[in-house]
């Protein structure tokens, strides 16, 4: 497989300490350790939402890191999306306008796709993520689990090449965990590489691998096997996590 994602060296204040990690195309790779322990710094440098005080952070042959301001947030609409805890939805918009915000943003002055198009692929991945129906809702009249599913559809609208999730699941009951855990399931399985931040030893058994994360500095990494059982899966997370420390 071709490395997607490359971590080099990474430093941030007190907190991260020369990580580095690499992610390969279509991969889903879990962060996990204690709180304080650097996870969602680690994200947000990767992502190039934070600059590091040292370090190199690659997107396949680009250098994040070293791009302006302007650059990073047009590398972040066109190649990435992202699935936070906090949804970051706009109160004054619609489900459906929620969604296609990227996406109107990104073919802004392009000559791209129009709205039409772009809303009707809005509702399709609305229909694959089961909450079809809900476009003129109001983030306030649907479910925790739905509103998170809008947020999934949202971060596919410009079919980014890796997907960022910061404890995209902490807010949810685990009906409305599993049924999200799914759909990023799914998307990985369709080639998105999916890097999440995670708390929940049963989300991190749902991915590729995981990195243990402590003190800002990666102190241990599992990876799963495929033809597991998710019982099987489960119970080696949670082995692996106490003799971590966890």
């Amino acid at each position: 497989m071709k490395t997607l994602l490359q971590v080099k060296a990474l430093s941030k204040a007190q907190i991260l300490q020369g990580v580095s990690f690499a992610m390969e195309r279509g991969e889903m790779l879990s962060i996990m350790g204690p709180s304080g322990s650097g996870k969602s710094t680690l994200l947000y440098n990767a992502a190039g939402m934070d600059q590091p005080d040292s370090g190199e952070i690659w997107l396949e042959n680009t250098e994040i890191a070293g791009l302006s301001e302007d650059e990073k947030a047009r590398l972040r609409l066109l190649r990435m999306g992202f699935v936070f805890q906090q949804m970051n939805m706009m109160a004054n918009l619609n489900i459906l306008d929620n969604i296609l915000l990227p996406a109107v943003q990104a073919n802004r002055g392009r000559g791209g796709k129009s709205r039409s198009e772009l809303t009707a692929k809005a509702k399709a991945l609305m229909a694959t993520l089961s909450i079809a129906g809900l476009e003129n809702r109001r983030i306030t009249e649907v479910s925790g689990g739905q509103l998170q599913r809008a947020c999934i559809c949202r971060s596919m609208m410009n079919d980014p090449e890796i997907l960022f999730a910061d404890e995209p699941t902490g807010a949810l009951n685990r009906s409305a965990a599993s049924e999200v855990m799914a759909e990023l399931t799914k998307l990985h399985r369709e080639g998105t590489a999916v890097l999440i931040v995670t708390h929940d030893s049963k989300v991190a058994s749902q991915c590729d691998r995981i990195l243990y994360l402590l003190d800002g500095r990666i102190r241990g990494e599992l990876t799963l096997n495929q033809t597991d059982g998710t019982k099987q899966r489960e119970d080696r997370v949670n082995q692996w996590l106490r003799e971590m420390g966890w």
